[in-house]
């Protein structure tokens, strides 16, 4: 099975701010749908049944304190002239925060055999580009300091990513909650 380790964005008013600017904003890209916004901490690919269960026990052992996220500004990968991904980014606080979570998740998938082969970059996938469309600058510049509201972290799920013509579907194999 396709598996990642994701922090889920649940707050509806982030979801609705994300919803308005997928509506506003004029390019040819496949919006990622509100249910599936997440941030990746980390990406395993396809693994075994068995090393999945290897996976959750790792998991569970990660301990940290629940933290605020400011999501804001938007960014895309690769550039700007040739963009495949948009994305939505954080205040440095909130995504510090973030980025030693997603050290704490390869620290202890590491003895598994996984590793991450780029630094983690807090950020939310909120466009898809599959065709070049050219510079999109001009269009993201009148959206670039949208503020989307803070998301509380208090938990990361293991998630299994089904791939489909119509889209991926996410389903939960586990929650980690913050231990205290």
């Amino acid at each position: 099975m396709r598996v990642f380790v994701a922090i889920e964005i649940k707050n509806n008013d982030i979801i609705n701010s994300i919803k308005e600017f997928q509506e506003k904003v004029n390019i040819d890209a496949k919006a990622v749908e509100l249910k599936n916004l997440h941030f990746t901490l980390q990406f395993l690919g396809e693994i075994s049944d068995e090393i999945t269960q290897k996976i959750i026990q790792a998991l569970k052992t990660i301990e940290f304190s629940s933290f605020d996220v400011n999501l804001k500004e938007i960014g895309v990968f690769p550039k700007p002239k040739f963009p495949r991904v948009v994305w939505i980014g954080t205040d440095e606080i909130g995504g510090n925060m973030l980025i030693q979570l997603s050290k704490k998740v390869e620290k202890v998938l590491e003895p598994l055999g996984f590793f991450s082969n780029k630094p983690f970059k807090p950020h939310i996938t909120v466009f898809r580009i599959k065709k070049k469309i050219g510079d999109i600058s001009g269009e993201l510049e009148n959206h670039k300091m949208v503020n989307f509201g803070i998301q509380r972290v208090s938990n990361i799920k293991l998630k299994k990513s089904m791939l489909t013509a119509n889209g991926p579907i996410y389903s939960d194999l586990v929650e980690v909650n913050v231990k205290k």
